[in-house]
C-alpha cells in the first residue's frame, strides 16, 4: 500500500491499502502545508518503492522522482477530489484525498485537527477501476488555451484503449468548451468560461477499445466553474421615490433599496453592503438618513422636531445610494441608484385669517359675491391640510349669506343669497370661522385668528312700486257696456323713507278692451268684453299694467289684472257634420248622427233640440231622433234615387232666452256595388230635378182629389 509522510513536519505514515479509497479528511490544515511543503509517499509492498510511478489526477499537484507529493501553485479550489495512483511491476494502489478549505490561524490547530482526523480514518475497499474527480474552473481566464483541468484514471487502462468524453460542453452545445486526452485522461478546457451563463457542466467520461466497444463507463464528471468578482451590483431602476410623514420618529423607516448581483451568492462576491455618499441638500443636516448596509432599509436619522416641512429649505432630499459587492470592502465593484424622498405634510397648522375685520357693501335688492376673505395657512397647498372650509356661525338672520371656497386661491366667497331691504335693516355683522378639510393633529387646535368678523352695510336703491295683490283677480260678465268699471289697481312704495308718487300705465292689453287712470288707478272698458274671443283663455283675460314713481331715477313696478268673464247666451248652435252620403239601395237607412255645438257654455248651451226645418213633407220622407243632450239620428223613411238633398234642419239650445239657428246639410245619395260607394255622378241628376219635382207633385195630387195638397217636396236638388 501508499504511505504518506508529512515530512515536513513530523514523521507520520499513513498507510492506504491496496485498491481502497481512503477518505483522507486532511481538511483546511493539509491545504496550508501544501503550501509551504510537501508529502512524502511512501509504496508498502514487499520490494518497497523500487521502480514504482506515481500518478496524480489534479493539474496543480506532481509527485516527484523522490516520491513527494507538492503542489505546483496555490491551491483555491477547496471540495476538490484528488487521485493518487501508484503502479509497480508487481502491483497498484489508489488512494483519494479530499482538499476542503483554506488553512487556520494556529499550527497548533494544525496538529490538534490533524492528528484528531487521523484517527478517524477508516479504510475500506471498493474496486474502481475508473476514477473521475470533480474538476473546477476559474472564469474568465486567460490565453493560452487549452488548460489542463484534472486527470481521469483507470485501473484497467490497457494500450488499446481510449478515453472518451461525451455531453453538453464537450460533443453537444456549447461544443467543445472541454477535451480529453484519449490516452492520458487529462481533461483541459480550451476556452474563458462564464459563470453566470453556465456555472455548471456536467460531462460523461467513459474508455473503449479500439473498435468503439465500451470497456469502463461512462462515469459522470461534474466540472464546476469557479466565481470571479465580474459583475457590478445593478439596482432595477435609477430613481427610487419615498415619502415620510414630517414629525415622524427618529428611526422611521422611509423605504428599502436592494441591488442585484450576478456573481455567485454563495460567495463573497455577490455579498452587497449598502451607504449613501451623498445628500442633497445637506441641510439642516447631511445625514438626516441612513441606510441598513445589508438590508438597503432607508431610515430617518433626525430627530421628529426637526423634521419639519414649513421649516426645511426643501420638501425632496435626494440621497446617492452606493451598493458595493465583496462585503463592502474596498476591492469590491459599485453600483449606485438615486433615492427621492420626499416629507409629507401634516395638518400641523390651522388656517388664520389675514385681518381680523372685513367691511362689505351691497345694494338692497341685488345677489351675488360681495366680499372676499383671506387667510394664511403653511400646510401643503395640494392637501386638505390646507384647503379651508367656512361657515358662519352668528349673525345670519333669514339666512340671507352663504360663503364658500374658491378652489383656485383658498379664499372665502361670501354671498348674499336673499335680496337684503334696506328699510329693514341698514347693517349686518357677520362671524365666520375657517377650518380644515383634514382635521388638525391633535397638538394643534383652532385659535382666535380662526375667526374673521365682517360688517355688511346695506344701500338703499330706490325700488320699483309693488302691486298688490299681483295678480289681482276680478270677475265681469261678457258684453257689459263700454266705459264700465272694472277694478281699482293697488300699487305702494317700498321706500318708505321717502315721499314719492305713484302713476299707472297700461303696459299689456292684447285685445284693447281696457283703459286706467294715471293717477287714480282705475281701470274701465273701452269696448265690448267677449268670452269667445280667441284672446281668453279658460274664461279669463289677462292685462299688464305698470306703475311708476318719481324717485331719481323713476323706478317701475308691474303688476298683473286677471278678468274673469261670465258667459252670455250671444252664440246660436250649430250641428255637424254638415255633409252625408247614403247608397240608393240601402237596406240602412240611417243617413248620419248629427252633434249639436255651441261657443257659448253651460247654461247656455246643451241640452240641444234638434229637429226637421219647417218646410211640408219632409216627414214623409226623413226622421230626425234625439240620441242624448248633444245628439240627434237622421234616418230615411224609404230609399231615394241617386241625386244630391239639402235637409233643413232646426238647432236650438237651452240658454235664455234660447237661441235657434235654422240650417241644413247635404245628403249625397250614391249607387253602391261591391262595397265602393260611386257619389261623382250624383250631381249629373241636377239637370232633371225640375221633372222629378214635377213628376212628384202630379202623383201627389193624384193620392189628394180633394186639393190637400203638400206643400213642400221631399227633397230638392242640390
Amino acid at each position: 500500500g501508499i504511505y504518506q509522510n508529512l515530512s515536513c513536519l513530523c514523521p507520520v505514515l499513513l498507510k492506504l491499502t491496496l485498491l481502497t479509497a481512503v477518505s483522507f479528511k486532511i481538511a483546511h490544515q493539509l491545504l496550508f502545508f501544501f503550501f509551504k511543503c510537501s508529502v512524502r509517499l511512501a509504496f508498502n509492498d514487499c520490494k518497497g518503492n523500487q521502480d514504482v510511478q506515481f500518478e496524480v489526477s489534479h493539474p496543480d499537484f506532481v509527485v516527484d522522482e523522490e516520491g513527494r507529493l507538492s503542489p505546483r501553485r496555490d491551491v483555491i479550489d477547496s471540495g476538490t477530489v484528488m487521485f493518487i495512483h501508484g503502479q509497480s511491476i508487481h502491483s497498484d494502489d489508489m488512494a483519494q484525498v479530499d482538499i476542503l478549505g483554506p488553512p487556520p490561524h494556529s499550527l497548533q490547530e494544525l496538529f490538534k485537527q490533524f492528528f484528531g482526523l487521523c484517527n478517524k480514518w477508516i479504510p475500506y475497499r471498493q474496486r474502481r477501476s475508473l476514477l473521475v474527480p470533480p474538476m473546477f474552473v476559474p472564469e474568465n481566464q486567460r490565453p493560452p488555451f487549452p488548460r489542463s483541468i484534472g486527470k481521469v484514471i483507470s485501473a484497467d487502462m490497457e494500450e488499446n484503449h481510449v478515453f472518451h468524453l461525451t455531453g453538453k460542453g464537450a460533443d453537444q452545445d456549447p461544443k467543445g468548451v472541454f477535451r480529453i486526452n484519449r490516452l492520458t485522461g487529462e481533461v483541459a478546457v480550451q476556452r474563458p468560461l462564464d459563470r453566470e451563463a453556465i456555472a455548471m457542466y456536467y460531462l460523461q467520461v467513459s474508455t473503449t477499445d479500439l473498435s468503439g466497444k465500451v470497456v469502463e463507463g461512462p462515469v459522470a464528471l461534474e466540472v464546476s466553474v469557479i466565481d470571479q468578482n465580474d459583475n457590478r451590483p445593478i439596482f432595477q431602476e435609477s430613481r427610487y421615490a419615498g415619502e415620510v410623514l414630517e414629525g415622524s420618529p427618529t428611526g422611521t423607516t422611509v423605504m428599502t433599496m436592494t441591488a442585484y448581483d450576478a456573481d455567485d451568492p454563495n460567495t463573497e462576491n455577490a455579498v452587497l453592503r449598502y451607504h449613501i455618499s451623498k445628500q442633497s441638500p445637506s441641510k439642516p443636516s447631511p445625514n438626516m438618513f441612513y441606510i441598513d448596509p445589508e438590508k438597503g432599509d432607508i431610515v430617518t436619522v433626525i430627530s421628529s422636531s426637526l423634521l419639519d416641512r414649513e421649516t426645511l429649505p426643501t420638501t425632496q432630499y435626494e440621497l446617492e445610494i452606493v451598493a458595493k459587492d465583496m462585503a463592502g470592502s474596498d476591492v469590491g465593484l459599485t453600483g449606485t441608484a438615486t433615492a427621492t424622498i420626499t416629507i409629507t405634510d401634516k395638518n400641523d397648522h390651522a388656517p388664520e385669517f389675514t385681518h381680523s375685520l372685513f367691511q362689505a357693501t351691497v345694494d338692497e335688492g341685488s345677489t351675488g359675491v360681495i366680499v372676499n376673505l383671506t387667510v394664511d395657512d403653511r400646510d401643503d397647498p395640494a392637501t386638505g391640510a390646507w384647503r379651508a372650509v367656512y361657515s358662519i356661525i352668528n349673525g345670519n338672520v333669514g339666512q340671507s349669506f352663504e360663503v364658500h371656497t374658491n378652489p383656485d386661491n383658498n379664499e372665502g366667497m361670501l354671498s348674499v343669497v336673499k335680496p337684503l331691504d334696506y328699510e329693514n335693516t341698514a347693517y349686518h355683522t357677520l362671524l365666520i370661522k375657517v377650518e380644515n378639510e383634514d382635521p388638525l393633529v391633535p397638538d394643534v387646535g383652532y385659535g382666535p385668528s380662526s375667526t374673521a368678523t365682517v360688517h355688511v352695510t346695506v344701500l338703499d336703491v330706490n325700488e320699483g312700486p309693488m302691486f298688490f295683490p299681483d295678480p289681482m283677480v276680478v270677475t265681469k260678465r261678457e258684453n257689459v257696456p263700454v266705459g264700465s268699471f272694472v277694478a281699482t289697481l293697488n300699487a305702494t312704495d317700498p321706500d318708505i323713507l321717502q315721499t314719492q308718487s305713484i302713476r299707472f300705465a297700461l303696459l299689456k292689453d292684447p285685445a284693447g278692451w281696457l283703459t286706467v287712470n294715471p293717477v287714480k288707478g282705475t281701470v274701465n272698458t273701452t269696448a265690448i268684453l267677449d268670452r269667445e274671443s280667441p284672446f281668453v283663455r279658460n274664461n279669463m283675460y289677462s292685462a299688464v299694467f305698470m306703475a311708476t314713481d318719481n324717485g331719481s331715477p323713476p323706478a317701475t313696478g308691474t303688476g298683473t289684472l286677471v278678468i274673469t268673464l261670465e258667459d252670455d247666451n250671444d252664440n246660436a248652435p250649430y250641428v255637424s257634420p254638415s255633409v252625408a252620403r247614403v247608397c240608393e239601395d240601402a237596406k240602412d237607412l240611417n243617413v248620419v248622427v248629427l252633434g249639436g255645438q255651441d261657443k257659448d257654455i253651460y247654461p247656455n248651451a246643451e241640452p240641444f233640440s234638434i229637429e226637421l226645418g219647417k218646410q211640408p213633407g219632409l216627414e214623409k220622407t226623413w226622421k230626425v231622433s234625439r240620441i242624448n243632450n248633444t245628439h240627434a239620428q237622421v234616418t230615411l223613411l224609404h230609399n231615394l234615387k241617386r241625386a244630391n238633398y239639402n235637409l233643413p234642419l232646426l238647432v236650438t239650445d237651452s240658454g235664455v232666452p234660447q237661441l235657434s239657428n235654422s240650417t241644413e246639410i247635404k245628403v249625397q245619395v250614391c249607387t253602391c256595388k261591391k262595397n265602393k260607394m260611386d257619389c261623382n255622378s250624383a250631381w249629373l241628376v241636377r239637370s232633371s230635378m225640375p221633372l222629378c219635382l214635377g213628376l212628384a207633385l202630379l202623383s201627389i195630387l193624384c193620392e189628394y182629389p180633394s186639393h190637400d195638397v203638400p206643400t213642400s217636396p221631399q227633397g230638392t236638388g242640390g
